[in-house]
């Protein structure tokens, strides 16, 4: 009887008190009560900083936000660059990265949560140069300079693409629509979120004309690759977070 009343009061402090495991980021995160986001601040309108106030906003930070809020921990925005996005979550520098696309060359070495947003390639260009470009085969000629930001999904599909282009590839803070605005690019392929907000900001860049967008593309956040712990808390919080409309309305604040 003292054996069975010593199991049944075993069970239920293991009910009351979860066992986080010791390797776990959320183990550290809790611990600490700071969950670190790696984050560029460069991505027009998923994260964006201020150089002035060095702060940053965006639909990332709205996301990563409200999941500090729910696990109730501080929030802490590493800043990170396109090319160590991967070993910045890989060497423990942060827990979570915001939004990245879905590759097969990042999946051999982070892990990936659930998918909340998708996106799809298109090609731009400056206003006084949309004159020779009609469709994806007008890029792909030895005279058109494309530009691409280091370490970016877009460099290597430009690379892939236009393989009798010129591709010029811009070392962060520097961007690859700055290049081109400057006149010493042609073209920058972007997602479609991002190519409305460039858009509505840069009157002077404008989409070519296409048939079709191209690769379109999951998005979702970059967490170590054995924490399977920490995955599932977070595949978790999606779910939850879909089914409540959360996804819908940062989507739609942020004109997405």
């Amino acid at each position: 009887m003292k054996f069975l009343k010593a199991l049944a009061a075993t069970a239920i402090l293991s009910l009351a008190a979860p066992v986080v495991s010791a390797d776990s980021a959320l183990k550290d995160i809790l611990n600490n009560g700071v969950l670190k986001v790696g984050t560029t601040g460069d991505w027009n309108p998923m994260t964006v900083k201020d150089p002035a106030t060095n702060k940053y906003e965006g639909y990332d930070i709205d996301v990563m936000t409200e999941l500090a809020k729910d696990m109730g921990v501080e929030l802490e925005f590493v800043p990170t660059d396109w090319k160590t996005l991967v070993n910045g979550v890989v060497g423990g520098n942060y827990h979570v990265t915001g939004s990245a696309s879905i590759s097969p060359a990042r999946m051999k070495a982070a892990g990936y949560s659930e998918s909340y947003i998708s996106v799809e390639i298109q090609p731009y260009t400056t206003s006084d140069k949309a004159d020779r470009f009609d469709g994806w085969d007008s890029i792909n000629k030895a005279d058109v300079n494309v530009a691409a930001t280091l370490g970016t999904t877009f460099e290597k599909l430009v690379k892939d693409w236009f393989p009798d282009s010129s591709i010029k590839s811009i070392e962060a803070p520097a961007l690859q629509h700055q290049e081109v605005l400057s006149g010493r690019s042609d073209v920058f392929v972007t997602s479609n979120i991002e190519g409305a907000t460039l858009t509505r900001k840069f009157p002077k860049i404008v989409p070519i004309n296409i048939d079709a967008p191209r690769s379109p593309t999951p998005i979702a956040m970059l967490l170590p690759q054995d924490d399977q712990v920490w995955i599932n808390y977070v595949n978790n919080w999606i779910k939850i977070k879909k089914t409540r409309g959360f996804f819908d309305q940062v989507a739609e604040k942020w004109g997405l």
